[in-house]
């Protein structure tokens, strides 16, 4: 995600290292590569000039300060101003009505708005404990309703069904009174979509948005349409009481100008990001985290976040317990390692929260659900015995192992030298040898 943005502000940050300040000269000539990094990455034209004049007034003549460099400096300057573009503040959903609080869901066809629609019935579930209910309004797309509702199911969300030849208007006086008599907390009306704007379709939602007096309206927009998707939002923004964006698509090939661009245009704040396929893969946005993973900072409390979300707190205790007691770390454990990892939307949504040069080392981890799969599928052809004792494999209870995992005897290998190195990590761990279990960490994950 932004990675070609990332890369090219780190470039031009370094440029400027040795200097003794920051002074106009050398503010200009790493302001023109910050601008053309900012139109590669397709930022709308009248946010580039906001955002240069802002960085240009802010950063000349700022003192260098005792180790900072120029480069620190600037660097400083340039993140509060991309958390100013993006909205100062994280603006979190609204929920403070009396039940039940709907949500409308408005955007073009393509834009994710259905599959956002499930993502966010996920995150209220699971983060705000809310009982919430799926509709769909789409009348238009062929089987738009079933989708969504076999992803209600998949999130554990309950579903309005519709009947043939019922129109817009009728759904949602139904579904609302329908979710008023079974008490459910949210109700999100998913809208149907255009392959452009047009105005039956913003009188059908502006109708819509009458009726159901949503206490958020959100407009759902991809990323991957860089400024293109700036414009439509502002076309929705002025014909809708829009509270909020739902930017979807970040962990595609973006070049992340709809992110710095749509704040800054509609004036409405980002309230979530798509960053993965998975339903789990729905994030409140925070302009000062965005920020810092532009700039190769990373976004540590993100990843915190993850991991509590991914790990299972009581069996991560147990292995604590087990690991403090002196018993050893087995396969079983190391098996659930991966499990973990997986959950946690693998390596590649690891690295995205990682400052830049770690986030690089991690990306060329191999590390995908498929060398996890393979991974388990090899313990699994263990039996009990061999996973507890995994000094007993020879060579012929390997080629057993292999041939029931069907993968080569050298996978077998490969993964109990990585289970070694993780199992010695672990003792030093026990023994309070942090400092030489971080030094030995790039043994435990395979391809470092």
């Amino acid at each position: 995600m932004l990675n070609n943005l990332t890369s090219r502000l780190s470039g031009v940050i370094k440029s400027i290292r040795g200097e003794a300040r920051l002074t106009e000269e050398n503010i200009q000539v790493v302001l023109r590569e910050v601008r053309m990094a900012l139109l590669e990455a397709d930022v709308a034209l009248p946010v580039v000039k906001d955002f240069i004049s802002n960085v240009k007034e802010k950063a000349i003549g700022q003192e260098v300060i005792g180790s900072l460099s120029p480069g620190q400096a600037l660097i400083g300057v340039v993140h509060q101003e991309l958390i100013s573009i993006m909205g100062k503040e994280s603006s979190e959903i609204n929920l403070s009505t009396v039940p039940p609080a709907v949500i409308l869901m408005a955007g073009l066809q393509g834009a994710g708005k259905t599959t956002s629609s499930a993502k966010l019935a996920k995150w209220l579930i699971e983060q705000k404990k809310k009982k919430v209910l799926l509709v769909s309004c789409d009348i238009y797309r062929p089987a738009a309703a079933d989708q969504l509702e076999v992803l209600a199911n998949q999130v554990n969300a309950d579903f309005f069904p519709i009947q043939a030849g019922q129109q817009p208007r009728e759904i949602a006086t139904a579904s609302l009174e329908h979710a008023r008599r079974h008490h459910h907390d949210v109700m999100i009306m998913d809208t149907a979509g255009r392959l452009a704007i047009d105005e039956p379709m913003m009188a059908e939602i502006r109708e819509l948005e009458v009726l159901l007096k949503p206490i958020e309206t959100l407009f759902v927009v991809d990323a991957m349409q860089g400024q293109d998707a700036v414009n439509i939002a502002k076309t929705f923004a002025d014909v809708l009481p829009l509270t909020g964006v739902i930017l979807t698509k970040l962990d595609g090939d973006s070049r992340g100008g709809a992110a710095l661009s749509v704040r800054h245009v509609t004036g409405k704040p980002i309230k979530f990001a798509g960053v993965a396929e998975k339903m789990t893969g729905l994030e409140a946005f925070h302009p000062d985290r965005m920020a810092s993973r532009i700039l190769g900072m990373g976004d540590v409390l993100g990843l915190i976040e993850e991991a509590k979300r991914g790990i299972d707190q009581n069996e991560a205790e147990k292995l604590a317990k087990k690991i403090k007691s002196g018993k050893k770390f087995d396969l079983d454990d190391f098996k659930m390692q991966f499990q973990q990892m997986r959950s946690m939307g693998g390596m590649g949504a690891l690295a995205d929260k990682l400052p830049a040069q770690l986030g690089d080392a991690v990306k060329n981890i191999q590390m995908d659900d498929k060398v996890i799969g393979r991974t388990e599928g090899i313990i699994n052809s263990m039996t009990l015995r061999e996973r507890s004792k995994p000094g007993i494999l020879k060579a012929s209870r390997k080629r057993r192992i292999a041939s029931g995992a069907g993968v080569s005897v050298q996978e077998v290998n490969r993964l109990l030298a990585q289970f070694e190195q993780t199992q010695k990590m672990m003792k030093k761990m026990n023994k309070g040898g942090m400092a030489k279990m971080m030094r030995g960490l790039k043994g435990m994950l395979p391809g470092m």
